[in-house]
């Protein structure tokens, strides 16, 4: 305990000394703040936006244990004859091969994208809206909070009843609140819908989840017929599996390779092979597969292409602060050689220096953390979709927000911490060791 309280004490002598050694070389500490603070912001904004694009965010949150299949191709040479068609999977193919799925804890079909127009009671104009047409399960695997009702049941998607769970945003421009709307109709297309759910509505940056409104997919006309007439089991739906772990995944995986194993041996004689490419695939690596290093089925040059981002960001603000601290260390010789002439041990000094050059860099890292935070909330609509290899543009009215979960997550404070750490050793370590090797008499009479 008596060690510890001394170590407490020298910590807050060597702070004192640090404040008043910012005072004295105002220059010295405003660029190595500046700088510390312009690494550290650019550091935050790529952990904040992998942290929404792979974290379990609001309404994302079994991120970790969910798979995708997004479509499959077919192709046909026969009699010199070569055809080839591609798509996302049919209703057959939904029920005659993944909604029984034994590797899969909940199984949801799903279009996504849809834009239709509401008419609006007060007659003040249609306006678009976003859907996804989809089944009960997708609200299992999506923790949507519920202000008011519940989802639509699975006899209202076999029977095709109207229903529809609209965001709490949706609820307030239809009917002026998102309480005690359940019940209440409104017109989409023409078409009269039933509010059965209200909905705490996601960011348009959990793509997978956004939207205004989620509707039965039985409610669209045609949405048993494949896309092709030559091939049954293409057409609109896109397939989200939820799965208990990542043992119950790779089981999934073989589950799902098995099931167009026998779909070649079926069809070995007319000639007609089927291809999934890389489904199903879990979220961590679609979304890596979508970063700007990343090509399809190459996730690990998207790993690979963000760390070798975080290295430049730590490596050259390090060397510019190192040079920095090099030549303040030339100033302080003087001051060195007469610590190490009254017994000041060369370990104790260099930890003096260290504990200084880390209060700059904690100054610097609060300094990019609001600098950070600033710039992603203000340039939410395109800073998110930087790494993204497919630029896309954000629809007027669309919810584009960072949550205090995507912006004050734990993990980002760590990494933030830890980079402020790392960039401070970096940057002191080599110079602070070198100028204590001096001899105590080239220390004391190095002129100032």
């Amino acid at each position: 305990s008596r060690l510890y309280n001394e170590r407490i004490q020298m910590i807050k002598i060597y702070f004192k000394q640090a404040f008043a050694l910012m005072r004295q070389n105002r220059l010295f500490s405003t660029l190595y703040i500046t700088g510390t603070g312009l690494a550290i912001a650019m550091t935050v904004i790529v952990a904040v936006v992998y942290y929404v694009k792979l974290a379990p965010v609001y309404p994302e949150e079994n991120r970790g244990n969910t798979y995708y299949l997004s479509g499959t191709s077919f192709e046909r040479n026969k009699d010199g004859r070569f055809q080839s068609w591609s798509f996302a999977y049919s209703y057959r193919a939904l029920q005659e091969w993944f909604y029984p799925l034994k590797n899969a804890r909940e199984v949801s079909a799903s279009t996504f994208g849809a834009v239709k127009y509401i008419q609006p009671s007060d007659r003040s104009g249609d306006f678009p809206v976003q859907i996804v047409e989809t089944d009960p399960a997708y609200f299992r695997i999506y923790a949507f909070s519920f202000f008011d009702g519940q989802p639509f049941t699975q006899s209202d998607l076999e029977s095709g009843m109207r229903k529809a769970v609209i965001t709490d945003k949706l609820a307030r421009r239809l009917f002026g609140k998102e309480n005690g709307v359940i019940g209440c109709q409104f017109l989409l297309d023409y078409e009269t819908y039933q509010v059965c759910g209200v909905v705490r509505g996601a960011s348009h940056l959990t793509n997978r989840s956004y939207a205004d409104l989620y509707v039965p997919y039985s409610t669209v006309d045609g949405y048993r017929d494949p896309a092709y007439s030559e091939v049954p089991y293409c057409g609109p739906f896109q397939v989200t599996v939820w799965v208990e772990d990542g043992k119950q995944g790779e089981a999934l995986c073989e589950e799902v390779h098995e099931i167009v194993r026998k779909q070649n041996l079926l069809h070995e004689v007319d000639g007609l092979k089927m291809n999934i490419e890389k489904d199903p695939v879990s979220h961590l690596r679609a979304s890596l597969m979508m970063s700007v290093g990343g090509g399809e089925g190459d996730w690990w040059r998207a790993v690979r292409y963000l760390l070798f981002i975080l290295l430049t960001l730590l490596l050259v603000p390090a060397l510019n602060l190192s040079g920095l601290i090099a030549s303040r260390m030339e100033s302080r010789l003087p001051e060195m050689g007469v610590r190490k002439a009254f017994g000041g041990r060369r370990s104790k000094l260099l930890s003096q220096v260290l504990w200084e050059n880390f209060l700059l860099t904690l100054v610097g890292g609060v300094l990019g953390m609001v600098v950070a935070w600033i710039a992603l909330y203000g340039c939410r609509e395109w800073v998110f979709r930087v790494f993204d290899r497919y630029a896309w543009l954000v629809p007027d009215g669309t919810d584009v927000y960072v949550s205090g979960e995507m912006l004050f997550a734990p993990s980002v404070f760590l990494i933030t911490l830890l980079f402020c750490l790392i960039l401070n050793i970096l940057s002191a370590l080599i110079p602070v060791w070198l100028s204590l090797r001096n001899p105590i008499v080239y220390s004391l009479y190095e002129k100032r």
